[in-house]
Formats: C-alpha cells, sequence, structure tokens
C-alpha cells in the first residue's frame, strides 16, 4: 500500500489561515445580509422617484442665527445600503440665510470632473434617494464658528477630488474622513458602515483617528486597526468593520452599525434663546 507524504509544513500553515479569513469574512457578512433581510432598505422604488424631503434634524437658518456644523449619513441606493452609508458635512455661518453641504458625487468623478460638490441649501438634512439620514455630530455657537474656515480648507484640501472608487476608497466616506482628520475638534465618530474611511492613500498606513482622537493603520483601506477614545477598538477586515466602543458601551457592527442603537450625537448647543 503506497504511503501518503505528509503534508509540509508551509501549506497547512497557508491552509489553516485562509481557513480562519475565510470564516471570519463569511462571520462578517452576517450583518449586511441581516440588514438586507430584516432592515427598512427600500429595494424597488427607482431612485429618480425616491423621496428627498427635509427630516427636521437641521434648524431652519432664518430661526437658529448661530454657526452650526452638521455631519449626516444615510444608507446608499439599493443592496449597496445594506453594507454602508454615504456621508456630507453642512455648514452655517453666524446669521447666513442658507447652509452649504460638502459631499464626494462619484459619478462626477468617473466623468472626469471634480467629485467634491459645494451646495447651497436651506435643509441640508434632506433623506439620500429615500434613505433616512442620521445625524452623526453636531456642533452650534462659538465652536461651530472657529471650525468653519478649518473645515473649508480641508474641503479645498482633498487629495482625490478627481479619483472615486467605491470600494475600497476613496470615496465619500473617504472624503469626509479626510476633513474630520484636519478638524479634530469635529470629534466625528464615523461608524463601521462608512466604508471608505480607514483608506489612506497608496503610501501611508498611519494617520489619526477621524475623531483626533486616537490612531489608524490601515493598507490601502483593505484592512486596519483603530484604537481611539471616541472610535474604541475597531479592526476592518475588506471594508468591513467590527469592534467595541468602550466610550459609549456598544458594539460596531458590519451593515449594523452600532448595536444597541446609534452612538448618541456629540453636540455642542448654542447660546440659550433671549428672555
Amino acid at each position: 500500500m503506497k504511503r501518503e507524504r505528509p503534508e509540509a509544513p508551509a501549506r497547512a500553515g497557508w491552509r489553516r489561515w485562509s481557513a480562519a479569513v475565510g470564516g471570519l469574512l463569511a462571520l462578517l457578512l452576517l450583518g449586511p445580509l441581516g440588514v438586507l433581510a430584516f432592515g427598512d432598505l427600500d429595494l424597488q422604488t427607482p431612485w429618480y422617484q425616491a423621496r428627498n424631503d427635509s427630516t427636521g434634524y437641521a434648524p431652519a437658518p432664518q430661526q437658529a442665527q448661530e454657526a452650526i456644523v452638521q455631519v449626516y449619513g444615510a444608507r446608499t441606493v439599493r443592496w449597496r445600503g445594506a453594507f454602508g452609508i454615504h456621508p456630507w458635512i453642512a455648514v452655517k455661518r453666524a446669521g447666513a440665510s442658507e447652509y452649504t453641504t460638502y459631499q464626494v458625487i462619484g459619478w462626477r468623478a468617473l466623468r472626469g470632473g471634480d467629485a467634491v460638490v459645494a451646495t447651497q441649501t436651506e435643509s441640508p438634512d434632506t433623506r439620500w434617494f429615500g434613505a433616512e439620514p442620521q445625524l452623526l455630530v453636531q456642533h452650534r455657537g462659538a465652536a461651530a464658528a472657529q471650525m468653519i474656515d478649518r473645515i473649508e480648507a480641508a474641503v479645498a484640501a482633498y487629495p482625490w477630488n478627481t479619483r472615486y472608487q467605491l470600494w475600497p476608497g476613496p470615496n465619500s466616506n473617504t472624503f469626509v474622513a479626510f476633513v474630520a482628520r484636519a478638524v479634530p475638534e469635529l470629534r466625528l465618530d464615523l461608524p463601521p458602515t462608512a466604508i471608505g474611511k480607514d483608506y489612506l492613500g497608496d503610501t501611508t498606513w498611519w494617520a489619526p483617528a477621524p475623531s483626533g482622537t486616537g490612531w489608524q493603520a490601515s493598507l490601502w483601506g483593505l484592512a486596519g486597526v483603530t484604537l481611539a477614545r471616541e472610535e474604541g477598538i475597531e479592526l476592518q477586515l475588506l471594508g468591513l468593520g467590527f469592534g467595541i466602543d468602550v466610550n459609549d458601551l456598544r458594539l460596531r457592527f458590519p451593515g449594523i452599525g452600532f448595536w444597541p442603537g446609534p452612538a448618541p450625537v456629540r453636540t455642542a448647543p448654542g447660546p440659550a434663546p433671549a428672555g
């Protein structure tokens, strides 16, 4: 009887490692699959018929005279919303009659244009192709006024304004994370569903966390780790982030985001009403 030769240790180790990574990916995909099966994603309405009405998160500029800075995130269109969000930044200077929103629109870069879009609006809190946005962070009054110039400078300095890649980046989440790193006073804790927030570029592997309260390491947005006071501990594999938010006693899951519930909004309130 022919005896089988023992498998080489290197090959056996590679197979065990591959099986472990594959098992972890399968486990992480349960979050997005659960959102796709049981979440409130609208998979039927055409994008051009989706709602885009205001959700009431943003104070009317005629009533709120102080400076305001807000960051929103909403599920992306159709099945992609089970995996990630699309974020945008809204700023209003004191006394201004409108907000200015900043975001990255991918198709503009794909056509050779500038993907960073600035829009004047009285309602920066509208639904994103039917998806209700979540207010991720808000600052009002003097704290917001001190940030706006730096936010606009960071928007102008965004290095990938003519380059867009849905996964792993640079994309709309990469843009907001870049601005947040430049303005750490935002204290922006982007959820694990902000796929692309970990993309640091082709030659950068180490940077401050988007919240400015810690650090992260990332390999082209494909694998990385974040350790920070706001984000807690988050590991990321192929865009799927998971970990624990120690600051808010919440778990971070791919697809689901935060559990239980969304993280509390960081708010610096404006001045109290007169009288």
